[in-house]
């Protein structure tokens, strides 16, 4: 198969690295190469967490700017950052719920506000589902689950290489047996957002 490449980025504690970790597992049970890179800046302090994940014939995980076939934002403000990985081709979904950094707090940054976040996206992204993650993680149940609320929407795009059953298969292989309950309904209300 031809390279499928996804780029997600977000703030440590956000589930960002194990939304790859599974998307990952479900490929390679499927046969197909998978290559991933992980950056941590100060992951467990809030800071930016990146993974670029290619499923197919590939050999470096790095994906070049322009190149995404999708981009998972788990933070409106990242996936800002990562509008570099876009081209026309991308799609890009977006977590529309905030996390402000610490440095805001203390008046050394400034964080603009999420609608200007958005129309910047808009006017630079063809394909853009914008999603209040945080919500749907909560009226699934758990706040914790906001990554398997983008894992289905991302699952619902289309041209995405796993198949819906196959990701819930790797969703119950990887997380604990007792929030499996809840991390599927949050995958189920994200796969609606995008599926209709």
């Amino acid at each position: 198969m031809s390279v499928y490449k996804i780029h997600l980025t977000g703030v440590g504690g956000q589930g960002t690295i194990k939304t790859s970790t599974i998307i990952g597992e479900a490929a390679i049970k499927r046969g197909l190469n998978v290559v991933m890179s992980e950056v941590h800046g100060m992951a467990q302090r809030g800071g930016v967490v990146t993974t670029d994940l290619k499923i197919g014939d590939a050999h470096s995980p790095l994906i070049e700017n322009g190149d995404a076939d999708l981009v998972i934002g788990f933070e409106p403000a990242e996936t800002l950052r990562s509008l570099p990985k876009v081209s026309e081709k991308t799609f890009v979904i977006t977590n529309s719920a905030r996390i402000v950094p610490f440095t805001v707090g203390l008046g050394l940054s400034e964080y603009p506000p999420v609608e200007q976040i958005i129309s910047e996206l808009e006017a630079k992204v063809k394909h853009l589902f914008v999603i209040n993650a945080e919500e749907l993680a909560n009226k699934a149940g758990n706040i914790m689950s906001l990554n398997m609320v983008l894992l289905g929407a991302a699952t619902a795009i289309p041209r995405f290489p796993i198949g819906k059953d196959e990701i819930i298969q790797s969703i119950k292989e990887n997380l604990p047996p007792k929030t499996i309950e809840v991390n599927l309904k949050a995958f189920e209300l994200g796969f609606k957002e995008v599926s209709g």
